[in-house]
């Protein structure tokens, strides 16, 4: 198994992924249109890649990618005093499903956690699923206060 930063011609195997973690966690997006979608995210994808911002790091054996996780960079505001560090931000995390409990999850997120020290980021900010919890807990994360948030869509 290799981990490695995903490349362009990963995009179609994380388009799919994408798709298939959604539908795995709410079936009433079958309806939408995957073509639609394909598009958007090929786009998103494409743009990721080729920035500074967003880094996809994948988990493959033999071209076939089995688990990623997406990281997106956040930089913070400098302050008079100290040296300002980005944060990172985790999301997407998805292992295929017959990959599951076999420690390759852990082995990626390991590999994430040591390049987050290496990069000198100040700290990594996930939202797991109650499910995922406890896989966080094992490799060194932490309950910290919920944030606040605006949804000007509710308001």
């Amino acid at each position: 198994m290799m981990i490695r930063l995903a490349k362009k011609e990963d995009i179609p195997q994380l388009i799919k992924m994408r798709w298939d973690f959604t539908i795995e966690h709410d079936e009433s997006k079958k309806i939408a249109s995957f073509l639609e979608f394909e598009t958007e995210c090929r786009q998103f994808l494409e743009e990721a890649l080729q920035g500074n911002q967003w880094f996809i790091w994948v988990a493959e054996e033999q071209n076939k990618i089995l688990s990623h996780i997406y990281i997106e960079l956040i930089r913070k505001v400098p302050r008079p005093g100290r040296i300002t560090f980005p944060f990172a931000y985790m999301t997407n995390v998805y292992t295929l499903k017959e990959y599951r409990n076999k420690g390759i999850g852990g082995k990626l997120l390991s590999t994430i956690n040591d390049w987050s020290k290496q990069s000198n980021y100040e700290f990594i900010m996930v939202w797991p699923s109650d499910d995922s919890i406890s896989f966080y807990k094992k490799h060194g994360y932490t309950h910290c206060i919920e944030p606040m948030e605006y949804n000007p869509h509710l308001v």
